[in-house]
């Protein structure tokens, strides 16, 4: 999972970065400080992980992980260039999807951009930026297309793509996100090929300030207005998540290696967990993924697949032999597991499952493929 972490210049994107990932990216009070992408990638915390690595007294412990890809700040233009914004725009195509940090803290210390902070205003400044860069490419991907149903005889996939297009074009002429013009599985399929920003799927993090995390947290409550509750209503308007983390104090507890001091700092501020298991919780909602786990003394491992995969797909995660030889799969569910405390229990209490090639795998499923090539 590659995710694209993007925002107007000084809204925190970079120290949440850092925060998250403690890669030691460059932040500074300034636009344009971030020139080249930063990456980082994060282990995905789990403690089903941590419990069956644990119980095996496993030899090498193996979590799912998360790259996260620190893109410069846009500006308004950017799709003309501005800012060199061709070039951000460019790093933004190669991520899975894309994580929008928007400021709602005030700080009259760290410049805005734009002289004072307005979320919705910041949120639409780069949905257009990035509405408008795939205005020039659906435009040239159309004439394309054009082209090559006359020069050759009428193909059916060609005129459903170009048909495609079209449909796309009116609705980023309207100022809306290309997958909004998205109705049909068979659509999202053909679409993948035509790599547009605004296909991609987003999850806004607002950048909050100490003295808005119970507010943020508490938003379906009347009393959160103004700005914040504005920017919560409208991303939820447009059906997308919005998750509220405070940079400043991820920066703090990233900063901090003391498990227990960690926990009291959580406790101080309110908060039920750090912003990074906030986000990846949310990213992998966002994606539709989940994880299955391998154990056994000589590792345990988390693997990441998409919801609704199946047993042999899920085998070749591992190794494509797997999938091309699968047999079966023996399944135990980890709270099944845990409950009982070791697998002879679990299997003595019918918990264990031997499952064939249609088998949907489940989040926390404990599998032990067999295979034949």
């Amino acid at each position: 999972m590659k995710l694209g972490v993007v925002g107007l210049p000084n809204v925190g994107k970079s120290t949440l970065f850092n925060a998250l990932t403690r890669a030691g990216a460059p932040s500074a009070n300034y636009p344009f400080c971030t020139i080249e992408p930063n990456v980082g990638i994060v282990s995905v915390p789990d403690e089903r992980v941590d419990f069956l690595a644990d119980h095996y007294k496993a030899k090498s412990v193996v979590n799912a992980t998360i790259e996260f890809v620190d893109i410069a700040g846009l500006v308004k233009g950017a799709a003309s260039g501005e800012g060199l914004g061709n070039k951000f725009l460019s790093h933004i195509r190669e991520v899975d999807a894309i994580v929008h940090v928007v400021r709602t803290f005030a700080n009259q210390d760290i410049i805005h951009v734009d002289g004072d902070v307005n979320p919705v205003r910041d949120i639409n400044t780069i949905s257009l930026e990035l509405i408008l860069s795939d205005i020039e490419s659906v435009g040239k991907q159309i004439d394309k297309l054009s082209k090559q149903m006359k020069s050759q005889k009428a193909d059916s996939k060609l005129g459903e793509e170009l048909e495609l297009l079209q449909k796309i074009k009116i609705a980023l002429e309207n100022e809306k996100f290309a997958s909004t013009a998205m109705q049909t599985e068979k659509e999202r399929e053909i679409a993948r090929s035509f790599f547009l920003l605004t296909l991609k799927p987003v999850l806004y993090v607002a950048n909050i300030s100490e003295n808005e995390i119970n507010s943020f947290f508490s938003s379906t409550e009347s009393d959160v207005a103004g700005s914040l509750r504005e920017l919560i209503d409208f991303v939820h308007e447009q059906n997308n998540q919005i998750i509220g983390i405070c940079a400043k104090i991820e920066e703090e507890l990233g900063n901090e290696d003391d498990i227990e001091i960690r926990a009291e700092l959580m406790q101080m501020y309110g908060m039920h967990q750090s912003g990074l298991d906030t986000l990846i919780s949310a990213s992998y909602k966002l994606l539709g993924l989940i994880s299955y786990l391998t154990a056994g003394e000589a590792e345990v491992r988390a693997w990441t697949i998409p919801i609704g995969t199946k047993a042999p797909g899920a085998a070749g995660k591992i190794h494509t032999d797997f999938e091309r030889g699968f047999i079966r799969a023996e399944i135990v569910a980890y709270d099944d597991f845990k409950k009982y405390g070791n697998i002879i229990l679990a299997k003595e209490n019918g918990k264990v499952r031997v499952e064939g090639k249609d088998y949907v795998v489940k989040d926390g499923d404990i599998i032990h493929f067999r295979f034949n090539v």
